[in-house]
């Protein structure tokens, strides 16, 4: 049976159709978002129930596809995301701007991942955004990185 953390107790709709799959504890609804990301295993073999999950949920992605640094994790199923900008004004250099994300229990997300977020229908007064993939902070691949590092190390070595 599901995790049961909330005081209703929780299932998934009855659907029927393509991304339902027989699993080892019956059938489970998920489907797959598209846009080139792809499901993850933990909502595929998983057994939490959030209407709200893109991919298991009723809420599909459509808009803006945005990326941004986790600045706080501390609420339940929701993230602060921090999106760095540049507004050059000699006084103040630096700026940035906090959304609220919805994280779906498929996710381990933690203060300074990197995460890329999806528009969506309004799930609350301020979420409009989901998770769809997370970067863990320590990883090579994060998108965060200086471009001519490389370039840079390879004159060192010639000169």
């Amino acid at each position: 049976m599901a995790e049961q953390t909330e005081k209703a107790f929780l299932k998934q709709p009855k659907k029927t159709g393509k991304g339902k799959r027989p699993g080892k504890g019956g059938n489970r609804f998920w489907k797959s978002i598209g846009l080139g990301y792809k499901t993850p295993r933990d909502a595929i073999e998983g057994t939490y129930i959030d209407k709200k999950c893109p991919f298991t949920g009723n809420v599909s992605i459509r808009g803006r596809i945005l990326a941004g640094t986790c600045h706080s994790a501390k609420m339940n199923k929701s993230i602060l995301v921090r999106r760095n900008y540049l507004h050059y004004i000699k006084k103040y250099e630096n700026r940035h701007s906090n959304i609220a994300a919805h994280v779906s229990p498929c996710f381990r997300v933690k203060e300074g991942d990197h995460v890329i977020i999806g528009q969506c229908r309004p799930l609350s007064k301020t979420k409009r955004l989901n998770v769809l993939k997370v970067i863990p902070a320590g990883s090579s691949s994060a998108f965060g990185k200086k471009a001519f590092t490389g370039s840079l190390s390879l004159i060192l070595m010639i000169g």
